[in-house]
């Protein structure tokens, strides 16, 4: 296997110059490795159809990072659930009051542009408060009028591209009843916060008004995962399993009353918030989470030097701490708390 990093000095030369003649200045250097690993494959020979499924996935990516650049200072949440939900079910009209409710939050509903669920996410959200990542399949209706009547809908070939994009740009996410689709889209979700490779977000599990769908999950986990010891007794925690739309919107913008975002700067964790939280509330923080640290304390302090080198929202208070890595899944139990200080503002407000 050729490494890109091993190309011939030429070859490498070649594409910086491409770059510049295209007038590539930001992020050049991400941009020619992309290029580098391209010929990197062909000098591997590899197969056809590899080299295919490679150039379909960064073709869909760039299509959809174009459908969704306009947007990126607006809170988005992704709304799943089953393309079969008839228009007059409850599910149906639970979903359009859900998005409209967070349409006037100011947030936008992301959804696979199909029909059921779907539709009723984008009728309730109204079409300018609407994206779709719709999937190509032989048997698969066209995406619902509401998306694609202001062509804003991006469709894949894959399955893992389109999912990508459904989780990437969400600060939220809602899960309805639904079947295979909707199960694997929401066991993602509690896998990639698990384990630490999403940053966390809220995700509600949401049913119809006496609906016993989701409880059938949390009975699941109670018999079956947590006993056999394949899951934590609190991994369900970080959901909010309701039927009840307000509670729903509830979850989604609260989880952002105080907390702004997280980056990890090496070992060290840097919460961004919208308030300083007090002495008294870091002494607080500290004594009741002492177990997610790996060492130290949590401190309140300015921008780390990575931090201000990027400039990196360098007005925002922070909250630093060496987080034990293997406790990742936990940080949610946190943030919660750094929600609920005294000091957080009032009001919740888009992520």
């Amino acid at each position: 296997m050729v490494e890109s990093s091993t190309l011939p000095p030429a070859v490498t030369d070649g594409i910086r110059h491409l770059l510049d003649e295209a007038g590539v200045v930001e992020d050049a250097d991400l941009v020619a490795r992309i290029l580098a690993t391209g010929v990197g494959m062909g000098l591997d020979r590899a197969d056809r159809l590899d080299l295919k499924i490679t150039s379909a996935a960064l073709t869909e990516m760039r299509a959809a990072f174009q459908l969704f650049a306009p947007f990126r200072g607006v809170p988005k949440v992704t709304v799943f659930g089953s393309a079969r939900t008839a228009p007059d079910s409850p599910l149906y009209r639970l979903t359009v009051e859900l998005t409209a409710a967070l349409a006037a939050r100011g947030w936008m509903t992301v959804t696979g542009a199909g029909p059921g669920i779907m539709q009723a996410a984008a009728e309730g959200a109204g079409p300018t408060h609407s994206l779709g990542v719709s999937i190509r399949l032989p048997f698969e209706e066209k995406p619902n009028a509401i998306i694609a009547a202001h062509e804003r809908n991006v469709a894949m070939k894959y399955f893992f591209t389109r999912k990508l994009m459904l989780v990437k740009e969400s600060s939220g996410f809602v899960c309805l009843p639904g079947g295979f689709g909707t199960l694997d889209e929401m066991f993602e979700l509690l896998t990639l916060q698990q384990t630490g490779k999403a940053v966390p977000t809220p995700i509600v599990l949401l049913d119809r008004p006496g609906g016993a769908f989701w409880a059938g999950l949390r009975r699941f986990a109670d018999e079956q995962l947590i006993p056999d010891g394949v899951i934590s007794a609190d991994d369900l925690d970080r959901v909010v399993m309701t039927d009840s739309v307000d509670a729903a919107v509830e979850e989604i913008t609260r989880f952002y009353r105080n907390y702004v975002s997280l980056r990890w700067v090496g070992r060290r964790l840097v919460l961004r918030l919208r308030s300083e939280p007090t002495d008294a509330e870091v002494s607080a923080l500290n004594d009741r989470f002492a177990d997610l640290l790996a060492d130290g304390a949590i401190e309140r302090r300015g921008p780390l030097k990575a931090e201000r080198e990027d400039e990196d929202d360098l007005a925002a208070p922070r909250l630093v701490m060496t987080f034990a890595q293997r406790r990742v899944g936990d940080l949610h139990h946190l943030i919660r708390a750094v929600n609920a200080l005294p000091s957080a503002p009032a009001e919740a407000r888009p992520a």
